[in-house]
């Protein structure tokens, strides 16, 4: 028996002070400190002064995916380590179908790359490149036999992941048949790819014009578009993968006042980067922070909008998009054309501080910082009770997280398959101490003692918030 001892446990709903009981792989019991002098564990934590949080889940990964002629350069193993370091005892990856290959074997073959190489427990979503008569019939088969309920789409990318909205409207109206949930990349990649060719032909190629041509009005019209293809489908459930534009986030706000199956994610870096002090940064700098959707301008509102809307539930889920690449030999494929820069940001190690740094700063509250990281990813997608909550039943995943302790963020000192730290020099004033998974502690006193391969697949449920 492991007991965790004398820290403040916080839930979606409250905090209380309390010791957590864990046997095996689960929490076995929350008591108050008084009874817990009745109990000889094998091990105690003492998280006196602490904050006892459940494990952070990412919903929202790309390890090793295959991008622009090169691949993401974390893999199973070394970024599932990195977010274990990071407070993160779950990731939902995505699994890949490209037009013309069968949605079973792009299954396969993540499980391939996952399998045995995992720190932390994960779970799969799935892409879906081409919707045809098959694709349509192994969306049933993922959800009823292989524990994989989302599938996502691209309204971006032609050629590449792109469907066209006949396609959505078709998956969609599968998904809801099964129950699915519909991820939607929101961006009208035909009229971008338009401001693409236009921008390279006037000369403009350096980092910063991805961001130019990528404007919020095209990820809001996507949108919008998005949340009324769901509408012809019966309300599908929607989930917009994310989000950074306040434009996209008033569609989404309207949808979700008017009552329909319209949920939102969105990232740290849109809360924290800006199109001119990163993506603009000199010469090819601003290759670092390239990403879609790009990082918005801070004459905006947007990370303003996006804080609120998180506090207003209109924005669900914070999660990383982590999919890192390196400067040298990777963005660097981009000198001189910034659309061939790999798109990605990572971020997985640093999720759990950086939304909590919104705490310190006034932007959320302690319980929404919870249900952003950990409590809403598990209910949207199908993980709970098991993940988290800090409960009786659950699984023992939890982080013990100092308040009083700072994180500076450095590439340096991260634990990611990166060349460089999008956040570099960041102070957060948090720190995340210990890491427990599944009862296992594998963070503590700064040490690592997990593995690879002891993280366990998720076959994963229906989404809690629908009917």
């Amino acid at each position: 028996m492991l007991l965790v001892k004398g820290g403040t446990v916080v839930g979606p709903t409250g905090t209380q002070v309390a010791d957590v009981l864990v046997q095996g792989e689960k929490i076995v019991a929350l008591l108050d400190p008084s009874f817990s002098q009745a109990i000889t564990p094998d091990e105690v934590i003492d998280a006196t002064g602490k904050y006892v949080i459940p494990g952070g889940i990412d919903a929202h990964t790309h390890m090793e995916l295959p991008f622009g002629g090169t691949a993401a350069s974390d893999t199973f193993d070394t970024g599932t380590r990195a977010a274990a370091w990071g407070g993160t005892t779950t990731i939902i990856d995505f699994a890949v179908q490209r037009t013309g290959e069968v949605v079973q074997d792009g299954l396969a073959a993540w499980h391939a790359k996952a399998d045995g190489n995992c720190h932390i427990d994960y779970a799969f979503h799935m892409i879906l490149g081409g919707v045809d008569d098959d694709s349509l019939k192994a969306m049933d088969q993922l959800v009823s036999d292989e524990g994989v309920t989302s599938f996502k789409l691209f309204m971006a990318y032609p050629g590449v992941f792109y469907s066209d909205d006949g396609q959505v409207l078709r998956a969609m109206q599968t998904a809801r048949e099964n129950g699915a949930m519909i991820m939607m990349h929101a961006e009208n990649g035909i009229a971008i790819d338009v401001l693409v060719q236009q921008a390279l032909a006037r000369g403009e190629t350096d980092p910063i014009y991805h961001g130019i041509t990528r404007p919020a009005a095209l990820e809001a019209e996507a949108t919008n578009r998005a949340i009324a293809l769901a509408e012809v489908a019966q309300d599908c459930p929607l989930y917009i993968v994310h989000l950074s534009a306040s434009q996209a986030l008033e569609h989404v706000a309207e949808a979700r006042d008017a009552g329909r199956n319209v949920f939102a994610e969105t990232c740290p870096q849109y809360l924290y980067l800006t199109l001119e002090d990163q993506l603009g940064a000199p010469g090819f700098e601003g290759a670092k922070w390239v990403c879609s959707t790009p990082l918005r301008s801070k004459h905006e509102s947007h990370a303003k909008d996006l804080w609120k809307g998180l506090r207003s539930n209109d924005l669900a889920i914070v999660s990383t998009d982590h999919c890192p690449f390196c400067m040298k030999d990777q963005k660097e494929l981009g000198v001189g054309d910034f659309s061939k820069i790999p798109n990605g940001i990572g971020g997985v190690e640093h999720r759990v501080d950086l939304i909590y740094q919104g705490v310190v700063d006034g932007q959320l509250s302690l319980e929404r910082w919870v249900e952003t990281i950990a409590t809403t990813p598990a209910r949207m997608f199908g993980l709970y009770p098991q993940k988290g909550i800090v409960a009786p039943g659950s699984d023992a995943d939890l982080v013990v997280y100092d308040p009083n302790a700072t994180t500076r963020i450095s590439v340096d000192t991260h634990h990611m398959n990166m060349d460089y730290s999008a956040y570099e020099g960041v102070e957060i004033q948090g720190r995340v101490g210990t890491v427990i998974s599944r009862g296992e502690v594998i963070v503590a006193d700064g040490n690592y003692h997990g593995r690879k391969g002891r993280g366990k697949f998720l076959k994963r449920g229906l989404s809690s918030y629908l009917v």
